[in-house]
């Protein structure tokens, strides 16, 4: 229990260093080079969050697999699976960041569309953030295989210092009054640096072993045929965790991006403070799945369902209570009348999402990755025209809503969550306990 408690508060701080360190920036960022340029800035942080998740898709299946290998003890396995996903992210990686850098020209005319930043600006930063695409994607290899081992506290630290240190030389940055290409040129170098570290760790973890990207036939087929399915659903998630901002800078400019981007960022920890708090459940549910009884499943699943409610309810509800003085400090009195009047929706939306952390993980855990990408993947691509109608007739309003209806269906995976570890009686029982065991033993080769 103490290394699940301890693992959730490193997860917690891995994921609040960042929005956090980026609110605290914001005003520097805002007051002295403007709010274009922090809007630029937004854009390509968005485009490498969007290329990095979709680069590492995968990631999600290494832990599984690493996680049940050293369950069982097989050292050269879980070697030859992190070795294989480290092919995968590199040929993935290197594919979004050249699709990236070829794009890049005609983003970069519609983001300086205002006149506020030039467009060679916008085209040189956007390039960057393609080449930070590949950094990331490779990252998250070593990271993705230190979880597997339920070893939190080494990676949180070199991603936390990697966060804050990008943030702290962004505001000094700015502050000097440098514009968004020399701050992305800084974040370029600290993440490298940070990459390295954490596959230090990595080999540390795996006694030493090369971890030089190879494609091992047997754990590159289970990789992709396990993993296909989590790619397609990061794929969709990042429609709208990333890609609103990106639609929205093109469609209206980098200026229009900042208020919109205020409210996304004070949103996030409700979401990302209650996954990355339970995040532990995956490697411990993917190590123990076999050997835990239902009833003993339900119980921790219920007691993990009980703490995801509770965290959300406290920072939406805090949220709500302060977000327009907030606003208002951070941002000043002309972009906090824009965000305040979206900020109730996208509090809502981050709520509704947060709440689903504990059943999308369990499914996970479970095997059952096709079920959740099928719900992810059905209900975005559903909502994606629905954003694009919402933006074009309502602007930022429009996107806050569909943030709204996204968080309401992706509380859809209690669903099948419920029916595979519901109680039986009877004959139902008996007869359903070999097909819970199968598949739980096939889970990790769907």
């Amino acid at each position: 229990m103490r290394r699940h408690l301890t693992n959730a508060v490193y997860g917690v701080i891995d994921y609040a260093s960042y929005p956090i360190g980026m609110l605290l920036v914001a005003p520097i960022v805002l007051h002295r080079i403007g709010a274009s340029e922090y809007g630029l800035w937004m854009v390509s942080t968005a485009v490498v969050s969007t290329g990095g998740i979709i680069a590492s898709g995968f990631c999600d299946a290494n832990i599984q697999r690493v996680a049940r290998f050293r369950g069982t003890g097989q050292i050269q396995p879980m070697v030859h699976t992190v070795r294989s996903q480290f092919a995968i992210n590199l040929v993935l990686g290197s594919i979004l960041a050249a699709l990236t850098w070829a794009f890049a020209p005609y983003a970069a005319q519609h983001i300086a569309v205002s006149r506020m930043v030039s467009t060679a600006e916008c085209l040189t930063a956007l390039r960057i953030a393609s080449l930070l695409i590949l950094v990331r994607a490779v990252e998250t290899v070593a990271v993705s295989t230190q979880r597997a081992f339920e070893e939190y506290r080494s990676s949180v630290q070199i991603s936390a210092a990697v966060r804050l240190l990008t943030l702290a030389s962004a505001a000094v940055l700015a502050f000097f009054a440098q514009r968004t290409v020399s701050i992305l040129a800084a974040t370029a170098v600290v993440m490298m640096l940070g990459t390295l570290l954490q596959f230090q760790q990595a080999r540390h973890l795996l006694g030493g072993a090369s971890l030089w990207p190879a494609f091992e036939p047997e754990a590159t087929r289970a990789l992709l045929k396990f993993g296909a399915f989590v790619w397609f659903q990061a794929l969709g998630g990042v429609i709208f965790t990333q890609f609103d901002r990106i639609l929205l800078g093109v469609s209206l400019g980098a200026q229009a991006v900042a208020p919109y981007a205020l409210c996304v960022q004070f949103a996030q920890p409700i979401t990302g403070v209650t996954a990355s708090g339970l995040s532990f459940l995956f490697p411990y549910l993917s190590k123990n799945a076999e050997t835990l009884s239902p009833k003993t499943l339900r119980h921790t699943l219920y007691k993990a369902v009980a703490a995801n409610l509770a965290g959300v309810g406290c920072c939406a509800g805090a949220l709500l209570l302060v977000g327009h003085r907030l606003l208002r400090i951070w941002a000043g009195v002309a972009i906090a009348e824009s965000a305040v009047k979206i900020l109730p929706l996208v509090v809502l939306g981050s709520a509704l999402m947060g709440i689903s952390a504990t059943g999308i993980y369990a499914l996970q855990a479970l095997g059952q990755f096709r079920i959740v990408s099928i719900i992810s993947l059905g209900s975005r691509a559903a909502l994606l025209p629905v954003m694009v109608y919402l933006l074009h007739k309502m602007g930022l309003e429009g996107l806050a809503i569909s943030r709204v209806c996204l968080g309401s269906v992706a509380l859809l995976v209690y669903l099948p969550l419920w029916k595979f570890i519901a109680p039986r009686t009877g004959a139902s029982q008996s007869s359903a306990a070999p097909e819970a065991s199968f598949a739980l033993q096939e889970g990790p080769h769907l």
